[in-house]
């Protein structure tokens, strides 16, 4: 059989890839912190016709040049689908439990307590999960959490002796409000001025190491570059005050949406589309050839 019948195929499968990708891109335009994905190609291994030859010297001087290989492509395969981590534009909405940030770091939210008391929460790898998605809600208990019920993370304590905790706000709190270094105050029912905890950020050297996990959640794995005063989440001290150590702000009453460009993912689309196209014009043109050669006997 013709090799650009296979090579054809090989081409769709990776364009069908391709428009897979681009479709989840504009799925998730308005996901609140989406991060768009993007596929590349990379080709397939070749087949060789003839090795490369050196020149050939005689003590007379050269008798023939070198010459290049001669090699026929295969296809292409998918290189890699990567998640871009850029910075998408924030929506004002002015509820005081949306929360964007701006700059580098990522929300930590847990399902399950410390040993299964008090507040403290169990910062392990199958616990926690990350997230750019900052619409945060109060649970019957005004502990803040993300749509799924997990708690947003964050820390209380004395200075030197933070712990990583969920963040309460209580019944009789009068208001609240959220600062862009991650502090969380409230007015008591006494006029005064209550902290309740401190939002704590993760910080990763390389975010598209992440693995997304669904419900705008990622999750860590071993080439996210978590950046830690240890080698992996397992106190407060790994995670950090917003505003410090090159992690950004958190901006209350806003949310980040999602990075997806329409008009570029449109566009990806169209080069999707008529890549496949090109592709099933080959096996046509191979399955006439074929026909041909059929059709030498009759």
């Amino acid at each position: 059989m013709l090799r650009s019948m296979y090579t054809g195929i090989s081409g769709m499968k990776s364009f069908q890839t391709k428009l897979d990708v681009v479709s989840n891109n504009i799925a998730n335009v308005n996901t609140f912190g989406f991060k768009k994905g993007r596929l590349t190609f990379s080709d397939l291994m070749s087949q060789t016709m003839q090795g490369a030859t050196a020149p050939v010297n005689a003590d007379g001087g050269p008798v023939r040049g070198g010459q290049n290989p001669m090699q026929v492509g295969l296809g292409s395969s998918t290189g890699t689908i990567d998640n871009i981590h850029t910075q998408g534009n924030r929506q004002m909405t002015n509820r005081p439990l949306d929360l964007s940030i701006e700059g580098d770091g990522m929300f930590v939210v847990a399902e399950k307590l410390a040993n299964g008391d008090a507040d403290t929460i169990q910062l392990d790898q199958d616990n926690i999960s990350f997230t750019r998605a900052g619409n945060f809600y109060l649970d019957n208990d005004g502990y803040i959490v993300n749509a799924s019920g997990q708690y947003l993370v964050g820390s209380t304590g004395d200075a030197g002796n933070e712990v990583a905790s969920r963040i309460q706000i209580p019944e009789t709190a009068q208001s609240f409000s959220i600062g862009g270094n991650g502090n969380v105050d409230f007015i008591d029912e006494n006029g005064n001025r209550v902290t309740a905890g401190e939002i704590r950020l993760a910080k990763f050297s390389n975010p598209e190491g992440l693995q997304k996990a669904g419900g705008n959640l990622y999750k860590l794995t071993g080439n996210a570059g978590v950046v830690t005063d240890g080698a992996d989440f397992n106190d407060v001290a790994d995670l950090y005050t917003p505003q410090t150590n090159g992690v950004g702000g958190i901006f209350a009453g806003s949310l980040e949406m999602s990075n997806v460009d329409l008009s570029e993912e449109f566009t990806e689309m169209i080069t999707a589309q008529r890549g496949f196209q090109a592709n099933t014009r080959v096996i046509t043109t191979s399955d006439e050839i074929l026909q041909e050669l059929v059709n030498l006997k009759r």
